[in-house]
């Protein structure tokens, strides 16, 4: 028992491909989506301060770096399998929970399981940050499915999570970040060359609307 499970349990997270099953020409880990996500809240986070909200920076951090660590128990499940419903979503996060649990009480020197736990809980909440890390999940999904659409990829899954992506994001308008994100850095991404641009920009005015 030490933290030198936890540790070699990181390289874990470094062979766990994001969308299993669907064809893609880049493959993202959820180690990678991880880091990705933490400097996406960072900028998010950003935007608050410039705006006057009070962000929790350790909070903020140690929810976007976290955010999926559980994953490495049982992996990347498609979003509309873990999302299919209410019941099954609950019963994986009981699961995900059970495993976090019984990992921290068994890895974790008893010093710092408090902490672990923290870290290891559901980090998508109520509170500022909490919702920064919920907008800036969805971010980085946005961004690796524009990535495949980009790239020419025959796969209409990825339109279906781009869209996802957005609409989750645009129910946070009420925040600042968001509110910079959509006028400021979505415009640019829809500038990039690539076909079916038009359809693509449609579809985002759809749903900004």
């Amino acid at each position: 028992m030490g933290i030198h499970q936890y540790i070699k349990s990181l390289s874990n997270l470094e062979t766990l491909v994001r969308a299993p099953g669907i064809f893609k020409y880049q493959k993202h880990s959820v180690a990678e989506h991880s880091f990705k996500v933490t400097q996406i809240a960072q900028f998010l986070g950003d935007v608050e301060e410039n705006k006057g909200n009070k962000v929790n920076w350790q909070t903020l951090y140690e929810k976007a770096l976290n955010h999926d660590y559980n994953e490495r128990f049982i992996g990347d499940i498609k979003t509309p399998v873990k999302y299919a419903t209410p019941k099954l979503r609950s019963m994986l996060a009981d699961v995900e929970d059970s495993l976090s649990e019984s990992f921290v009480n068994t890895e974790i020197p008893s010093e710092f399981r408090s902490a672990y736990r923290r870290r290891l809980s559901e980090g998508k909440d109520d509170t500022l940050e909490g919702k920064i890390l919920s907008v800036a999940d969805k971010i980085d999904l946005l961004y690796e499915s524009f990535g495949e659409i980009q790239k020419g990829n025959p796969e209409a899954t990825y339109e279906e999570i781009y869209k996802e992506s957005l609409s989750t994001i645009v129910k946070f308008k009420e925040l600042a970040s968001v509110q910079y994100f959509l006028h400021e850095v979505l415009p640019d991404l829809l500038r990039e060359k690539f076909t079916d641009q038009a359809k693509l920009g449609k579809i985002t005015q759809q749903i900004i609307k």
